[in-house]
């Protein structure tokens, strides 16, 4: 979860007044503060571009007619950010992201006008390889180089351990944000850009041994509203098989097959829910060990369509893709969830749909 006080998770819970920011960052250098009377940023783990927005703004002069307004607002970004007031004149804002502006349309005369954005990873996958790109050195070496072969001045953050990867060559027309995260794996690690529009390569927390981030209580003071508890089978697998194989280095073929060997678990492998593996495999991966960690990343993906839900909650504009919350059910059950996709309006609106990627019974 973005760092915020005590006081504002408090918050959340009460009546208040929401506060918002938009800012536009003009190519011109100029900033402007946007007023808007409604809109929403929507962050999914589950698309490759993580974070996307759209805003509302009452002023028709922000749509570009002339060359120098096209040359002012193509390249330009959003800044958008919700929060709290306090009611003491103070209030607290949270980003919710960086965004290349995509578009603007509207009534050209009396409005409303629509703003689109993409957060910043949208820059890197759309500068395609125009000639074959080789990779190699480390995991976050070779992430960083990509980043910032589009983005030279962008801040890329990193948590995990670096490992070294083989040399991986893309061809000509190839995604290279794509490339970002087939090279992450190798460190069982995820890349994508944060609420501040920086860079982050990460693990994705464990469920159960990770403190739950926000509580979700259906008792007085509490922010639960409703919540749904599915289970399915579709494109769900229980092992994964990842595979790497480098003649240009030189390294024998390596694999490494990671299954859910939890008895209890629905999905066990071997259990009756049988044995279904998928496969992945890269020329980064020259190690059991970078084979190990991509094959479990893969699985904790594959498995989470099997247990999964849909919270609602009011809003929390600081809440992160895998984000563990804890559930109280209004008949006192607990169970933890990690988040995995929401979105979160800049107007007044009360309902706050979280999807999960997992859940399981929780104290």
């Amino acid at each position: 979860m973005y760092p915020v006080s005590g006081r504002f998770l408090a918050r959340l819970a009460e009546s208040h007044e929401v506060a918002t920011r938009v800012q536009l960052f003009l190519t011109t250098g100029e900033i402007i503060d946007l007023p808007h009377t409604g809109g929403q940023v929507t962050v999914d783990r589950g698309q490759a571009i993580r974070r996307t927005c759209t805003v509302t703004c009452p002023d028709p002069s922000l749509i570009p007619r002339t060359p120098s307004d096209q040359l002012a607002t193509y390249g330009a970004r959003l800044r958008v950010a919700r929060g709290v007031y306090y009611g003491d004149g103070s209030s607290e804002l949270v980003p919710l992201g960086l965004f290349r502006l995509d578009s603007v349309d509207g009534d050209v005369s009396e409005g409303p006008v629509t703003l689109q954005g993409k957060d910043l990873s949208a820059i890197i996958a759309d500068d395609k390889f125009t000639a074959p790109y080789t990779a190699a050195g480390t995991a976050v070496g070779a992430i960083t180089a990509l980043i910032r072969r589009s983005l030279p001045d962008a801040s890329v953050l990193s948590t995990v351990t670096d490992v070294a990867i083989g040399r991986r060559a893309f061809d000509t027309e190839g995604d290279p944000w794509a490339a970002c995260q087939e090279i992450a794996a190798a460190a069982g690690a995820e890349v994508y850009a944060n609420a501040d529009g920086e860079f982050v390569i990460a693990i994705l927390p464990d469920l159960l041994a990770t403190a739950p981030a926000w509580d979700i209580a259906a008792e007085e003071g509490g922010v639960y509203i409703s919540a749904n508890r599915g289970m399915s089978s579709e494109r769900v697998y229980n092992g994964v098989l990842a595979r790497g194989e480098n003649a240009a280095d030189n390294v024998p073929p390596v694999s490494y097959l990671a299954v859910d060997d939890d008895p209890g678990s629905p999905t066990y492998w071997g259990g009756p829910f049988g044995r279904r593996p998928m496969f992945h495999s890269s020329s980064t991966l020259i190690s059991a060990t970078t084979c190990q960690a991509a094959a479990r990343l893969k699985l904790a993906e594959a498995k989470a369509p099997n247990a999964s839900g849909d919270i609602t909650s009011l809003p929390n504009p600081a809440l992160e893709p895998g984000d563990v919350l804890r559930i109280v059910h209004p008949d006192g059950t607990r169970e933890l969830h990690q988040a995995a996709s929401f979105t979160v309006p800049l107007d007044e609106g009360g309902n706050f749909p979280i999807s999960t990627i997992s859940a399981k019974e929780g104290s």
